[in-house]
């Protein structure tokens, strides 16, 4: 499978074939919600170009083009064998390839918020069935015969009575004349042959074998290779720097200051550029630079949790979401529970460190990379840089890991800078220990939440959370309440919890931050679920019935009802520690029980973990399962393992000895089941991770009845 990226023209052009395929792609008019599905020769009459296409060639061979970044989560996977369902071809016989960055041509690109099949599978769908149905056309009409005796299989068009077969590649010649049908009726669920099915990953082999290119893997002819020692706080300046021993490690070639856009500040660095990236990396650690880091707090880790929760106790905060009379009934309230939760900052720690090939040519500058947001890299660079939009190209490679971090358009555009600098391309690798300190991360957040329970329900919540906001970053106006406060939280507790208060007390620092798997839901998730369960112990309620009690939802209900089924909730013994919580993220809920239990020398044990997965339709399962569980070992890492601590505004963990990821043996058995409904897809690369810390942190107290409110906290302490 080809992986590079082409652009259509090229393509075809490259392949000779621009008279003789059957290419088409969709786009969305303005004002539209629905795309229309076009043919590659029509494309230049609506003065677009399509944003995702399949393209049949006279040998029968189908390509299909994937407008969003592979980094693991599975939509190399996803988007053909939605295509090749409808299309009715053989997921081993498709030509997968990388689409060029551009939302102009392509729609929007940016690979988040598990936002890929949700956001493009009825578009996606439509565009095989109607490739399908032009070529049964073609095939009946060369067979002079209804359309409705025909149909497709593998590849190819039968004739029912007699079994007469064309494959694809005869039939594009006579389909691409063809009007474009319009109301094309899409399988049955129950049709599907390919979707819903556990296929193997194409990606595999390609990843096992090593030709799949991710962004350490792109070369390109004359390309050098840079280092960047870069200010560890990010406001800080570059006084001055001593190159001396820097130019005299062997392949060093030049020396200099640099800086890259931090969201709306810089970070400045001196880069190293060599021959080769062991030459960069020798000459980064001969540098001594003296740093200017005067005009900014540099704050450690204690005193930024002590703000958050000064501020909990003394701001009501910024409203997101008031309903009846909470404050009132807690101020009157004789009893209530009043906790304080606090979480973490955490670092990405992808697989890959960040990496990043850039070619400046004069008014033109082309990049490669693990990008997952190439319309992004193109704004900012474009208008950093002073190029037109157009001229920033930019070539997606997979991704060792993104989670949210590749999303950033830091990385480019120090790239871009340093090739302009030394006139030539260059790759610019990131060491595990720039990528653990630069940030930025997921906030730490504190949380403070009151609420009242009256006759076994909830009478009053109130939530306040103080922690970063990473709109602030970019420019969001600072007056309103993070609309990300209530992310994790249900919806429908709204409707079964009467009095309901949620709010956001702002709250900065110097160090920047973003994105992070399932974003706020990692962290709201902890406070909001852990809290529900202490309100539930209060109420003297089963937890999980307790919830059902305040989710007026039936579909919420079967959720519940098939996750005390398959953990064996009703039937838990003595001596078992059992925890539950249910998060919503992207579109999708997942409900988790963990269960603990302490071993002959006293030391905890997680025994299991089950996940029952609502993201509505979905393609996959196989996917689904790899990405709940990696959610979960993701999970169990930020809730007993590590997090990034700051020592006078400095990142104190710099690699894996001390910010410690979990090994196999700390995993314990999951298992993982899908809901099977015909409601929209929901996300389902993130949904998996937020319900998982509340989940254990319940099931420690059912065992030990010692609450833990604080992340990251150690198994063998508890």
């Amino acid at each position: 499978m080809d992986t590079e990226t082409v652009s259509r023209r090229h393509f075809l052009k490259a392949s000779g074939l621009t008279g003789l395929a059957l290419s088409l792609g969709f786009y969305i008019p303005s004002n539209a919600e629905e795309a229309e599905i076009i043919k590659a020769a029509e494309a230049d009459n609506f003065g677009v170009e399509m944003n995702a296409w399949v393209h049949i060639e006279p040998s029968g061979k189908v390509t299909i083009f994937s407008h969003r970044a592979e980094m693991g989560q599975g939509v190399y996977q996803a988007i053909p064998q939605m295509v090749a369902e409808e299309l009715e071809v053989d997921l081993d016989k498709v030509n997968i390839v990388f689409a060029k960055g551009d939302n102009k041509k392509y729609g929007n690109q940016v690979t988040g918020g598990s936002s890929t099949v949700r956001g493009s599978y009825r578009n996606l769908l439509t565009l095989g069935a109607t490739a399908r149905q032009m070529l049964i056309q073609a095939a009946a009409t060369k067979w002079s015969v209804p359309v409705s005796d025909c149909h497709a299989e593998s590849g190819q068009v039968i004739h029912q009575s007699t079994n007469k077969r064309f494959h694809y590649g005869e039939l594009v010649a006579d389909a691409m004349k063809l009007e474009m049908p319009k109301n094309v009726v899409l399988k049955k669920r129950s049709d599907y042959k390919l979707i819903g099915k556990p296929l193997l990953r194409q990606d595999t082999k390609l990843k096992t074998n090593g030709s799949a290119t991710f962004g350490l893997d792109k070369e390109i002819p004359g390309m050098l290779y840079a280092a960047v020692e870069r200010n560890p706080r990010l406001r800080g300046k570059v006084r001055s720097f001593d190159d001396t021993a820097t130019r005299k490690v062997p392949g060093v070639k030049h020396v200099f200051k640099t800086k890259m856009l931090v969201f709306n500040t810089y970070r400045e660095g001196v880069a190293v550029v060599a021959t080769s990236t062991w030459a960069a990396l020798q000459g980064k650690k001969a540098l001594k630079v003296d740093w200017d880091d005067s005009g900014f707090e540099h704050l450690s880790t204690d005193e930024i949790v002590k703000r958050q929760q000064e501020a909990l106790q003394t701001q009501e905060g910024l409203s997101f979401k008031q309903q009846g009379d909470a404050s009132g009934i807690l101020a009157q309230a004789t009893k209530k529970l009043d906790v304080v939760y606090e979480t973490p900052y955490q670092y990405h720690a992808c697989m890959e460190p960040l990496n990043c090939v850039a070619h400046y040519q004069d008014d033109k500058l082309e990049i490669w990379g693990p990008i997952q947001a190439p319309e992004w890299v193109q704004d900012a660079i474009s208008k950093e840089m002073g190029l037109d939009r157009e001229k920033v190209i930019v070539h997606m490679t997979f991704l060792g890991g993104g989670f949210g971090r590749k999303a950033f358009m830091d990385y480019p555009h120090e790239a871009a800078v340093i090739s302009k600098e030394i006139k030539a391309p260059v790759q610019v690798v990131w060491t595990r220990e720039d990528d653990a300190t630069q940030g930025p991360y997921r906030p730490g957040i504190s949380y403070r939440c009151e609420g009242v329970v009256d006759n076994g329900k909830i009478s009053a919540f109130k939530l306040r959370m103080a922690g970063q906001n990473n709109d602030h970053w970019r420019g969001g106006p600072k007056d309103k309440a993070n609309r990300s406060t209530s992310e994790g939280f249900l919806k429908p507790y709204a409707e079964g919890i009467k009095n309901l208060s949620i709010a956001d007390v702002p709250f900065e620092t110097p160090i920047p931050t973003m994105w992070w798997r399932s974003v706020y839901a990692s962290t709201n998730g902890f406070a909001y679920e852990s809290f529900m369960d202490e309100l539930a112990h209060e109420a003297g309620k089963d937890p999980m019935m307790f919830r059902r009690e305040h989710l007026p939802d039936e579909r919420l209900h079967r959720q519940l009802d098939k996750l005390a089924e398959v953990s064996g909730w009703k039937a838990r013994k003595q001596g078992e520690g059992y925890g539950m919580a249910i998060t919503e993220c992207f579109a999708s809920t997942v409900g988790h029980v963990v269960k603990v239990s302490k071993g002959s020398d006293g030391t905890l044990k997680i025994d299991h973990v089950w996940a029952v997965m609502d993201c509505g339709w979905y393609v996959n399962p196989d996917t689904i399962k790899a990405q709940v569980e990696g959610s979960i070992v993701m999970a169990l890492g930020a809730a007993t393992q590590h997090q990034v601590t700051f020592k006078d505004g400095v990142p104190v963990d710099k690699n894996f000895y001390s910010y410690q990821l979990p090994r196999i043996t700390d995993i314990p058995p999951i298992d993982v089941y899908v809901m099977d409904n015909d409601e929209p897809a929901g996300g389902v690369g993130e949904p998996g991770l937020p319900a998982f810390a509340p989940a254990l942190a319940n099931a420690i107290f059912d065992l030990t009845g010692k609450r833990i409110r604080k992340l990251p906290f150690s198994l063998a302490t508890v």
